[in-house]
């Protein structure tokens, strides 16, 4: 059976900044809203698992998934940051952080990787669906990416166990 490879967006997808711990999906979102931009150098460092992501990818992986995740971020110091967060909570496959290039957008790094899976967020509280991914991903690459949508900041604990169905839904 072919691996199958699942792209998974992890600002606001996966991955939260600390200060929401605790609070409803709504208020993370509006939260998130009213964040000062630019965002601290440090920002990134204080990122943290949302919900139970870490055993759900867990499980994929278990079932023979390769995990890769796309950052938000581009700078240096910041996927490092990334990196470390993916590393201390134990994601799977944590060396598989992905992130744009120079005069690249999201759907550049989606289109390189061409993974079967894309699981991302609906990016609610930068601008909604034009902001995400797979929107803009060419329409012929699009018909080979199952798109996989959550609420921004509700985390992946609903979707299903088995990658079949994951792939099928």
């Amino acid at each position: 059976m072919k691996k199958i490879i699942i792209l998974v967006f992890t600002e606001g997808t996966v991955l939260m900044h600390s200060s929401l711990k605790g609070l409803t999906r709504k208020q993370r979102v509006e939260k998130s809203k009213k964040r000062k931009r630019p965002l601290p150098n440090d920002y990134f460092k204080h990122e943290i698992p949302n919900g139970n992501a870490v055993k759900k990818l867990k499980s994929w992986k278990n079932k023979g998934a390769e995990i890769y995740y796309l950052t938000s971020t581009t700078s240096e110091k910041e996927i490092d940051y990334i990196k470390s967060v993916l590393k201390r909570y134990n994601f799977p496959d944590n060396n598989n952080l992905l992130f744009r290039r120079k005069k690249e957008e999201y759907k550049d790094v989606a289109e390189r990787l061409m993974p079967d899976i894309l699981i991302e967020d609906d990016c609610e509280s930068i601008g909604g669906k034009q902001e995400m991914t797979y929107i803009n991903i060419k329409p012929e690459l699009k018909k080979k990416i199952k798109l996989i949508k959550v609420k921004e900041f509700a985390g992946i604990d609903h979707l299903p166990d088995r990658l079949e169905i994951l792939l099928n839904s």
